[in-house]
């Protein structure tokens, strides 16, 4: 297992060092920052003192170089805009998303796992096409689409929820379903699949002839089994809540997140924010898909077999 962790951290340091090079060379490619920056009516003795300031003024290997040794010291630069560090921007920006992100894993593990054991249990009977048939409209309607959807029936239409902030939990209600709609879609089916497998087993059999309750023959064997295959799944899609769905999300509903700020910097061309936050989140979905991992090699042994560990 410690052969296994040992290459798990290096294939991340080598992930890692491969997105912080590709952030940094694509975001030189959309112009320099200091034109758009200073707007109209600077002298060029200004600009240039300001692109020196930021350290602008050398190579694109130099500017490369210095970067790579500014994340290793931990000094990620000031913003170009806000003229402030841009840890203390990202710091500022974290809560709001892990928030939505805890309340959106939360509300897809609750409904999608007892959807998908009722659909595997109820197979053959109507329930459980309806619950598939609803999973595949579901998984078939992107965040983007839901978000607009709720925001004209339940905001513009019937005047229930507001759109944008995060002050009280009615914030929370949209961009909760918004982006754990496809997840839950999807968590459904992996679940009805898995249970389904298991409920075919020997064991499953021996469990019910015992005398034991269907509730503890489900839950306690059945679920129990068939978490191990769920396990992985889980990790995917909290990657992509962080990764993807949060940045989608948050632009839509202008939640004060890092999917926004990622956003803005971007159209902005605030490179520093952009670079840090792209590795926050780079940093955030490796280490989730490798617990996940190591967890799934550490609960199944013919895993741990093939990686030799």
């Amino acid at each position: 297992m410690i052969g296994y962790a040992l290459r798990t951290l290096i294939k991340m340091a080598v992930t890692l060092f491969v997105i912080v090079s590709l952030v940094f060379f694509a975001t030189r490619l959309s112009g320099n920052p200091v034109d758009f920056v200073l707007g109209v009516g600077i002298t060029e003795d200004d600009k240039q003192l300001l692109i020196k300031y930021y350290g602008l003024d050398g190579s694109i290997w130099t500017q490369y170089w210095h970067y790579l040794g500014s994340i290793l010291s931990g000094e990620f630069g000031l913003s170009f805009l806000e003229r402030r560090p841009v840890s203390a921007i990202v710091a500022e920006r974290v809560g709001p998303s892990m928030k939505l992100i805890f309340g959106t894993m939360v509300f897809t593990f609750c409904v999608s796992i007892p959807l998908g054991i009722a659909a595997a249990i109820y197979c053959d009977r109507l329930a459980g096409s309806a619950i598939m048939i609803i999973a595949f409209l579901g998984y078939a309607v992107p965040a983007f689409v839901l978000a607009i959807v709720m925001i004209m029936v339940f905001s513009y239409w019937l005047n229930w929820l507001p759109v944008v902030g995060n002050g009280t939990f009615s914030h929370y209600i949209m961009p909760t379903i918004a982006m754990s709609g496809m997840w839950v879609a999807a968590l459904t089916r992996f679940t009805r699949n898995a249970m389904l497998d298991v409920l075919s087993q020997d064991f499953m059999r021996t469990a019910r002839a015992k005398g034991m309750p269907e509730r503890v023959v489900i839950l306690k064997h059945g679920l129990r089994n068939a978490s191990i295959t769920l396990l992985s799944v889980m990790g995917l899609q909290i990657a992509g809540w962080i990764a993807a769905g949060s940045v989608v999300v948050e632009s839509i509903f202008s939640w004060p997140g890092i999917g926004e700020m990622l956003v803005r910097s971007a159209i902005q061309r605030d490179y520093p924010v952009l670079q840090f936050g792209v590795l926050s989140v780079a940093v955030a979905v490796i280490l989730i898909n490798a617990a996940v991992d190591m967890a799934y090699a550490y609960a199944d042994p013919r895993i741990r077999l093939a990686k030799g560990t």
